[in-house]
């Protein structure tokens, strides 16, 4: 069923690709095939609310949505699909409500929870002090492993990452246990895009409204090609990570949105590591992937509705109450706009100097961020 589903996709590609000016695929027609191809959610166990002191280490389901778009989160979030959300919880030993105890909530990048990552530092922060939620926001739409790379990121956007990271801090301010003033975000690659985007207040107030949101925010080696998504921002401390091998990391377009934000007042802490590439904290091996693609040399930003604009020209542009499907459609449609500044092949995989030392500035950040509040 899913290779039937692949062909489906590859199919609408080709169409997109060789249609030219016919508007004829963009229209019901086009999200209908949309529709055919992308996975049905799965059932999953009810979602908690709340948790309790009670509450153990492992699997967590919670209420979240599924956006997709952020002119959805800005405009009316009863568009969004109500989600059952997917993540894996490390509590540590000693929290209770007269020693609340500060949380991190980790969101994967692309390519899903990587061995050596995600759940090394679940486990390493929580012995540390800290709870630890690792979110898998893929398994909850119906993909993730098994389900073709470019088939999980049109499924799955990184405002559906942020609507899960929002929905995580939510839940975890419930625990008696756990301050909710002082959570962090933590995103790799995708993940750190999707971190850039929780700094904006508008996305904040619309998935968590009354709560002051991330006390910090840390971005390892997110891509750089969206501009920052407007000057409103919640006003959190900032943490990059990056490698000069990694080509999906445009540096002097990453230092510039650095350096904007900056100028906005947020306290930012950038690293550039000698020789590493993409991913250097997993247990790959590091090695030049050939396939991989990345976006280097245009520039997505978004109106005052959260429209999407390449180079200064609309991408996604739909109607207010569109379907998942319909912007997926008009993403497809327009995306060849994007296909000049589409490249394949970059250097992934473990950089042991970079992961030693990331690891000591991660720590060295969040403490001044958490624990002296």
């Amino acid at each position: 069923m899913k290779k039937i589903r692949w062909k489906r996709l590859t199919l609408l590609l080709a169409a997109v690709v060789t249609a030219g000016g016919s508007a004829f695929l963009v229209t019901g027609r086009t999200a209908g095939m949309v529709r055919a191809v992308l996975p049905n959610f799965p059932q999953l166990p009810g979602a908690q609310r709340r948790l309790t002191m009670g509450q153990q280490s492992g699997p967590l389901y919670f209420e979240t949505t599924t956006p997709h778009a952020l002119d959805v989160i800005y405009g009316d979030l009863s568009g969004a699909i109500p989600t059952t959300g997917i993540g894996e919880l490390f509590l540590p030993a000693g929290a209770s409500s007269e020693a609340k105890v500060p949380a991190l909530i980790l969101i994967p990048g692309s390519g899903g929870i990587t061995p050596g990552r995600e759940r090394r530092y679940g486990a390493e922060f929580s012995a540390e002090g800290y709870a630890v939620m690792v979110i898998d926001y893929y398994r909850p739409r119906g993909l993730g492993t098994g389900s073709p790379y470019l088939l999980n990121v049109l499924g799955v956007s990184e405002f559906d990452a942020v609507a899960d990271a929002y929905a995580a801090l939510k839940l975890l301010s419930s625990h008696p246990g756990i301050d909710g003033d002082r959570v962090a975000v933590i995103g790799f690659s995708y993940g750190g895009m999707a971190v850039r985007v929780s700094m904006d207040r508008r996305v904040r107030d619309a998935l968590v409204p009354g709560h002051k949101g991330f006390a910090a925010y840390v971005d390892f080696y997110g891509p750089c090609f969206q501009r920052r998504i407007s000057d409103q921002l919640t006003g959190a401390p900032y943490l990059s990570f990056r490698g000069t091998r990694d080509l999906s990391n445009d540096l002097p377009v990453c230092k510039e949105r650095e350096r904007s934000l900056r100028k906005l007042g947020i306290d930012v802490e950038a690293h550039v590591f000698e020789g590493a590439g993409h991913g250097w904290d997993t247990d790959r091996p590091a090695r030049l992937e050939p396939d991989m693609p990345y976006v280097v040399g245009c520039e997505v930003s978004y109106d005052a509705d959260g429209h999407s604009l390449l180079d200064g020209e609309y991408m996604v542009k739909v109607a207010r109450g569109s379907s998942r499907e319909e912007h997926i459609a008009e993403r497809l449609w327009r995306g060849g706009k994007m296909s000049a500044c589409v490249h394949r092949g970059y250097w992934m995989g473990q950089h042991q100097p970079a992961r030693v030392l990331s690891d000591q500035l991660l720590r060295r950040f969040l403490s001044r961020t958490l624990l002296q509040k």
